[in-house]
């Protein structure tokens, strides 16, 4: 397997000049790709948009983000995504998420967590025939429209998608119709067994995810975080009752160890990213290279 690395830059607003900057970073450090995740209520930017600047100021360099997928509406997205792979040379990589269901994210995604599931399932047959070049008519759950083509289609052909989440209906939709899949806040044994049944589903549908195609985002605390103190907070309440050192590494030496166990049970992709933004993304990225580095094949 080809393990590789991308740094996910959520949680932050950085400036035009310090986007660009870590873009330039990331693509000097060797890790494989920059992130930006799509949460509403959390400071950063849009990732669509923020990525776009990225690319521009940094040709060549990979891109990818956590988004959400219900109640967008299906044409804009599937032109808007079909743009940004096709200016970044086919270089964006896009896992769709239903996004979370607690605090003001909740009401801020505007879309029930109970049809969030039905709105994903609806959708993402329609933008795989959108980016595929048909027209298409639709009247379903995620949108109604007539005789809709997309133009420009995505660089890569066919364009993949992979999908979040680790409940058992999300693992179900994901051997049904994903490409790969990216779980958050899981151990390594929650993921193997999220895997086994991806590939089982898969299989009896007649279709295979790549054993390429399966990754983990990561949270990493800085070193002697006592995470004890975190009880009681929406990172806390991911544990579901574990504790949170099982899904949240506590520094370099900590987050190496759970990607190598990770790696072991069949996981290659991974994002990872500081539960708080570093005081400078230059010095994190070289103590990252240092720590887990040698680690991509």
């Amino acid at each position: 397997m080809k393990v590789r690395i991308g740094i996910s830059a959520g949680g932050e607003s950085l400036g035009p000049d310090a986007m660009a900057e870590l873009g330039r970073a990331v693509a000097g450090s060797g890790f494989d790709s920059l992130w930006l995740p799509e949460v509403l209520t959390r400071p950063g930017p849009d990732p669509l948009v923020g990525l776009a600047w990225v690319c521009g100021a940094c040709p060549g360099l990979k891109i990818g983000t956590t988004m959400l997928l219900p109640g967008r509406n299906l044409v804009w997205l599937a032109k808007a995504v079909a743009t940004l792979d096709l200016l970044s040379s086919g270089r964006f990589l896009l896992t769709f998420v239903p996004g979370l269901a607690i605090g003001g994210e909740r009401s801020a995604i505007g879309i029930s967590s109970s049809r969030r599931a039905e709105l994903m399932e609806d959708a993402l047959p329609v933008l795989r025939r959108l980016w595929a070049g048909e027209t298409v008519s639709h009247d379903g759950p995620a949108g109604t429209f007539s005789d809709v083509s997309v133009s420009p289609r995505p660089a890569q052909e066919p364009f993949d998608v992979w999908l979040g989440g680790n409940l058992p209906a999300a693992l179900d939709r994901c051997g049904r119709l994903a490409d790969g899949w990216i779980p958050a806040f899981c151990t390594p044994e929650d993921a193997a067994a999220g895997k086994a049944v991806i590939d089982r589903v898969a299989a009896e549908h007649g279709r295979a995810v790549s054993p390429e195609h399966f990754g983990v985002s990561l949270a990493y605390a800085p070193e002697g975080t006592d995470l004890s103190a975190l009880a009681g907070s929406p990172l806390a309440r991911r544990a579901r009752g574990r504790p949170l050192e099982d899904i949240v590494p506590v520094g370099l030496g900590g987050l190496r160890g759970m990607l190598e166990r990770f790696v072991e049970v069949g996981f290659s992709k991974f994002i990872v990213r500081p539960t708080a933004p570093p005081a400078q993304w230059p010095g994190e990225l070289d103590r990252l290279v240092a720590a887990v580095g040698d680690l991509q094949t």
